[in-house]
């Protein structure tokens, strides 16, 4: 059976390369778009006719998708979810910067509604592993930072991928990260997320990039991944729209949990 697919934020750079993948996908149906920008009529991406709409709610009744796929934006996915929810259809959401309260929301929505919801930082399975090496290191060296590059057009800094990677890392650890004895306060340190230091880079020319640097007496291990164009997501959005087609009632944040990590 073909899962029915729905897309919000369709005409961001991201949505279109969903609508690309979604519609390649052989156990998928590309039903149609939302975007805050759209027009009321159907448009052509990359040769995919696509009804596309502002209203979500329109989107939803006309084409009935199973699972909604929302890069947006933060302010955006609350209305979109509860619209979502009520009309019974599940989520896969990569729209990062959402809150600890939002992100409760959602997980109440899956229970109220028997919905699935996956809400993952970074869909890239090359990321994923990074943030794993990331924790497994995290157990043995005391000191550590972390560099996020992004493209200028990123809305959110630090990005969601590297505040999960600092949770990640001081959950695997029994005591705090060691840190510099120093007690004026320097911008250019970074702001701390559990303990790690982190660095925004927002340059044109970059998509996704991240460099978790660990350091100890005599030695430093660098952990690197770099989404070098869009379609890098792809694989991890289509294996979370087919896992959470089947996953009523749970909420998952994290691609990690799909991976069985």
């Amino acid at each position: 059976m073909s899962i029915r697919v729905a897309v919000q934020g369709a005409l961001g750079q991201m949505g279109r390369e969903v609508i690309k993948a979604v519609a390649a996908a052989p156990d998928m149906t590309l039903t149609g778009g939302c975007d805050a920008r759209a027009p009321e009529n159907t448009m052509s991406f990359d040769g995919v006719e696509l009804f596309i709409t502002a209203d979500v709610n329109k989107c939803l009744v006309k084409t009935k998708p199973d699972v909604v796929v929302d890069f947006s934006l933060a302010s955006a996915v609350p209305q979109t979810a509860e619209t979502a929810a009520r009309a019974g259809v599940s989520l896969v959401i990569g729209t990062t910067g959402l809150t600890p309260q939002v992100l409760a929301r959602l997980e109440t929505l899956t229970r109220e509604f028997n919905i699935g919801i996956v809400v993952a930082p970074n869909f890239a399975l090359g990321a994923v592993l990074m943030m794993e090496l990331a924790r497994t290191a995290a157990k043995y060296l005391d000191w550590a930072e972390i560099i996020e590059l992004h493209h200028e057009k990123k809305a959110d800094a630090p990005s969601g991928t590297a505040i999960a990677t600092a949770r990640m890392m001081q959950a695997a650890r029994e005591t705090p990260f060691e840190s510099p004895k120093d007690e004026t306060e320097h911008k250019s340190r970074g702001e701390e997320f559990y303990g790690v230091p982190i660095h925004s880079v927002r340059l044109p020319g970059l998509v996704a990039h991240q460099e978790v640097i660990f350091g100890t007496v005599g030695q430093t291990l660098s952990i690197r991944h770099d989404s070098i164009s869009r379609d890098s997501f792809m694989p991890g959005v289509l294996l979370a729209v087919r896992e959470i087609a089947k996953r009523r009632g749970q909420f998952i944040f994290g691609l990690n949990k799909l991976l069985g990590f």
